[in-house]
């Protein structure tokens, strides 16, 4: 077993990273692996340095790259198995901060609709509204397990094998027993079962869905993806007085500093605070 493998099945049996982040790291690591004379075992800082300023990739993606080289090269540093780590005086690129695509409320209510035109329009109108009313990833959503349901409520297995507890509205749940309704005494314990092989709706089998829901609404499709359901969820509750703290906890993110992004919902918010609370308002004062 190679040292690639070693920090791979590290990962997987310590940390509990994904499937898809596992992914992520052996392509950019076994890509490092080949490019460099030598291999990874073998470079030094300035075969890292020239590696990065090689690349022929956008920011965000050498940013990942030298991300994965830095946690690579501390794991085997940890282990002893390297006495010098290449990577410790590595500038990291700093990954350009875009903002994230939204729909409007009015967007999600279309949407919703255009389910009932769809094949399976019961089971894909419950998909949208959980993943709108939730926040979930859609792999948390596709792999939803039975047993995640707890009455208005679902217990969701996240990133790292982290538990957390996630709220349901009426709608939400209106939508959800009507699908198990339909849905029956089907022995699958998933909440979406299907005859693929992992035996419940795939992530692209649900893309392809929402795509033709995009359609029928009368949305670009290139605008409506998962992502940006989930996104739209977050920037809303920010938008109408939610607590920061409280979206973080229920989008699952481990650091706060990823939930900021939405904060750029904030300004007209803010103005209307400060306009009504603030004691020299001019506002306050005329009321």
């Amino acid at each position: 077993m190679n040292h690639i493998d070693i920090f791979l099945e590290a990962l997987s049996a310590e940390k509990g990273r994904s499937k898809n982040t596992l992914a992520s790291y052996e392509n950019d690591l076994r890509h490092a692996d080949n490019v460099i004379a030598g291999g990874l075992q073998n470079a030094t800082e300035q075969d890292i340095q020239n590696y990065l300023a090689n690349l022929d990739a956008k920011s965000s993606s050498v940013a990942r790259k030298a991300s994965a080289l830095h946690t690579f090269y501390k794991f085997l540093m940890i282990e002893h198995i390297i006495t010098k780590n290449p990577t410790a005086n590595l500038e990291l690129p700093k990954r350009a901060k875009t903002l994230p695509k939204l729909l409007s409320t009015e967007e999600i209510d279309l949407l919703i609709s255009s389910a009932g035109d769809v094949r399976n329009s019961i089971r894909m109108r419950a998909m949208i509204e959980l993943l709108y009313a939730s926040g979930l990833r859609v792999s948390e959503l596709c792999e939803l397990p039975m047993t995640a349901i707890l009455g208005d409520r679902l217990l969701i297995h996240g990133k790292g094998a982290k538990e957390r507890i996630v709220p349901m509205h009426a709608g939400a749940i209106h939508a959800l027993n009507k699908w198990i309704e339909m849905r029956g005494d089907d022995e699958s314990k998933y909440v979406f079962p299907s005859h693929s092989t992992s035996g419940h709706i795939t992530r692209d089998g649900f893309f392809k869905l929402l795509k033709k829901c995009a359609v029928l609404s009368g949305i670009a499709p290139e605008r409506v993806t998962p992502h940006v359901l989930r996104h739209s969820f977050a920037s809303h509750l920010l938008s109408h007085g939610a607590n920061l703290r409280a979206i973080q906890t229920m989008l699952g993110h481990e650091d706060i500093s990823t939930t900021q992004i939405y904060t750029h919902v904030l300004p007209e918010k803010l103005q209307e605070v400060v306009e009504h609370h603030h004691p020299l308002s001019d506002k306050k004062d005329n009321k």
